[in-house]
């Protein structure tokens, strides 16, 4: 969970908090002077670090020890205690960065409280860091297909304005790219880029998490006073609770917040991305969600196509894949066989392009270190051994099926496959499967296969009512 250092004069404080603390999961070093604790620090810098004061026989007290800490490892958590303390000290000890004081003797369930509050807030702040790492080149959106470019053209829209933008579709689609495409491509790119996880975060943590919180020994920012400026992006905003919802939407209204346990209003200037992979409107319309804040959220929706929409990006998606692999972890530079990306583009991909993602990583770490991909290194890939080849092997389901009925069934499923593959386009199909167009249009026909426009790309699926 987390190495937290511990430095006190009195041993058994620091074998009382030490047990207590590895109890809970926790690694825990001890030190009982100033001496012992830079050298633990310089040693390996700890997660947390929980202070006293006074320190008898040493060369610093805790402050000394708070400064060189926070000039050094400015995102380490420090937790003063002490049993002689005053406001003096705790306002010198905020003032100094400490995350907060607590005076001897303490409660240890108020210890727990506060040490897991900071834990979770340097572990926000990493993560948040990590993230703006990361965008240091603007984020890449790879296609070229009727529905990507469809995207792309309503994000290039909402990246000249300021409006709230609602980002649906399902999970794995690369809702939190286009979030960052929007804010790398608009006047707010020099400003932050936070992500609020909101299925990640305790709901009885939200609120502080979001809006910080203050009490008599200072007070401590939340997330939307580290987006000021820039973009605050609710990633999957239904897991959202209630409660916080309502705030939520006053702070969209006034611009401005108060933190947990404060009075004074805190102004601030943010735009608000949100996605989704659920029915917003509906979860509104049945009072699962705030209707007012969706409408305020939703101001300019734009639903990012699922992979299966957008097939006939799946072989640039995964070149672009292999070509980061090998530029950020090292690994093999390696093509697609024409067979392994045919194969990709008849999968099925219900995680979408994160699955797409997972699988070239997956097949890079395990298979060859040179030479193209073939098919059979692709997970789920039925080839067998090489004297096995031009088998096909049945489904159970199938091989219990009447001939006519087994050959019409691979049919559909087989066409069907083909035409999403290439985009719904009809002739391109034929030309693949060996047809004439005239009569493909007959045997789709025949099979009830149809297909409709769906962002801007020709999607096939079965009729309704299928003929024959």
């Amino acid at each position: 969970m987390g190495d937290i250092l511990i430095v006190d004069d009195e041993r058994d404080i620091r074998e009382l908090i030490g047990d207590i603390l590895e109890d809970e999961g926790y690694t825990c070093r001890r030190a009982a002077n100033s001496h012992d604790c830079m050298a633990e620090i310089e040693k390996s810098p700890p997660a947390m670090m929980i202070l006293d004061i006074w320190l008898k026989d040493s060369d610093m007290d805790g402050i000394d020890i708070l400064k060189i800490a926070k000039r050094d490892y400015p995102g380490m958590p420090v937790i003063i205690i002490s049993g002689h303390g005053n406001i003096e000290i705790a306002v010198a000890a905020i003032k100094q960065g400490a995350y907060d004081y607590i005076e001897k003797p303490f409660n240890i369930d108020q210890l727990m409280v506060v040490i897991g509050r900071a834990m979770e807030t340097s572990k926000l702040r990493r993560e948040n860091v990590e993230l703006k790492r990361r965008d240091v080149e603007p984020p890449e959106l790879i296609g070229s297909s009727p529905a990507f470019r469809g995207l792309k053209a309503s994000l290039d829209k909402v990246t000249r304005s300021n409006g709230r933008v609602m980002l649906t579709g399902p999970s794995g689609s690369g809702k939190e790219l286009a979030a960052r495409y929007i804010h790398a491509n608009s006047g707010r790119a020099d400003f932050p880029f936070i992500t609020v996880g909101a299925a990640a975060i305790e709901p009885d943590r939200m609120e502080e998490v979001l809006f910080g919180r203050e009490t008599e020994r200072g007070s401590e920012p939340g997330l939307l006073e580290e987006a000021d400026g820039g973009v605050l992006f609710f990633d999957e905003i239904a897991d959202m609770p209630l409660g916080t919802q309502s705030k939520i939407l006053r702070v969209l209204v006034d611009q401005a917040f108060t933190r947990v346990g404060g009075t004074e209003k805190v102004k601030v200037d943010i735009r608000v991305i949100s996605s989704t992979n659920r029915d917003l409107a509906a979860l509104a319309e049945e009072g699962m969600f705030r209707q007012e804040l969706y409408h305020r959220l939703a101001v300019v929706p734009i639903e990012v196509p699922a992979l299966d929409d957008r097939r006939e990006d799946i072989p640039e998606l995964a070149e672009f894949f292999l070509s980061m692999f090998n530029r950020t972890q090292g690994l093999p530079l390696r093509r697609l066989s024409e067979e392994a990306q045919a194969m990709l583009q008849t999968m099925i991909w219900p995680g979408n392009v994160r699955q797409l993602k997972n699988m070239v990583e997956r097949v890079l770490i395990l298979g060859e270190d040179k030479g193209d991909i073939t098919a059979a290194e692709l997970p789920g890939s039925e080839a067998g051994p090489s004297e096995e080849q031009g088998r096909v092997v049945l489904s159970g389901s199938l091989a219990m099926l009447p001939l006519r009925e087994a050959r019409e069934l691979f049919e559909r499923e087989y066409l069907l496959t083909q035409i999403n593959r290439f985009g719904g386009n009809i002739s391109r199909t034929a030309n693949f499967v060996g047809m004439e167009r005239s009569a493909l249009h007959r045997k789709l026909k025949s099979l009830g296969v149809v297909t409709t426009s769906k962002q801007g790309a020709r999607i096939a699926h079965l009729d309704e009512q299928p003929v024959g």
